[in-house]
């Protein structure tokens, strides 16, 4: 891996275990309501939910969409009913109080502002909880700033996202920018038609069938400072 000076991070699934994060606040959310939890309704809400953001990522829904239609659908599957709009936001608030962090997630932030380089989060998700959950993280101080796509009204993988961040980060050629994501579709995707290096964080370890080629796979995060601190 060559040397970088800006890092660009995702961060669910990426640098915080949004997976923990999600479950934790879902149940919370369900019990706070009454209702009866299961692991299969998580499951069912998680596949209605990963759907409806695939379906942001290409431009087919909004945001403000996600947040509703995951819950419209979800009760209509398992016969409840309840307000989508009133549960989302309990359950957005719920969900920015925890940011669990990866296994490394600390120490490789610690170590690339050791190191000089700069930290920037590029995010696709919801304003109010990846603002508190940053907040409340062990990493907020090695941050520079966090970009999200609800604010700059483009979403990755759209190149129009990384050109509102280029022009408000210190000027520096794109060949010194490393975009660091799990997603292959947004955070793959999105670097390349941005014309940056990526690495694919696979801590999943899962298989690529897609046509996306990111320039670096790591499985474990400290494989990134790895190169740097020889």
């Amino acid at each position: 891996m060559k040397n970088y000076d800006i890092f660009l991070f995702d961060v669910d699934g990426t640098l915080f275990d949004f997976d923990l994060a999600e479950a934790t606040a879902f149940k919370s959310v369900f019990n706070q309501y009454g209702f009866r939890y299961s692991e299969r309704i998580l499951t069912l809400y998680i596949n209605i939910n990963d759907k409806l953001w695939k379906s942001f990522e290409t431009g087919g829904i909004s945001i403000e969409e996600v947040k509703t239609r995951r819950f419209i659908q979800l009760f209509e599957e398992i016969d409840i009913e309840c307000d989508a709009h009133e549960f989302n936001d309990k359950y957005a608030a719920e969900l920015g109080k925890y940011a669990f962090l990866l296994d490394g997630a600390q120490e490789v932030c610690e170590a690339l502002t050791s190191l000089g380089k700069l930290i920037y989060i590029v995010t696709n998700g919801i304003t109010q909880v990846q603002t508190a959950r940053l907040n409340n993280s062990l990493i907020n101080n090695f941050i520079s700033d966090c970009f999200i796509s609800e604010l700059i009204g483009f979403q990755k993988p759209d190149v129009r996202f990384f050109d509102y961040v280029f022009k408000r980060i210190p000027q520096i050629g794109k060949d010194r920018v490393l975009m660091v994501g799990d997603s292959l579709t947004a955070d793959i995707a999105g670097g390349t038609n941005a014309n940056i290096d990526t690495c694919w964080f696979n801590g999943k370890k899962a298989e690529n069938h897609t046509k996306i080629k990111p320039t670096y796979e790591i499985y474990k995060l400290n494989e990134l400072i790895a190169g740097f601190l020889i």
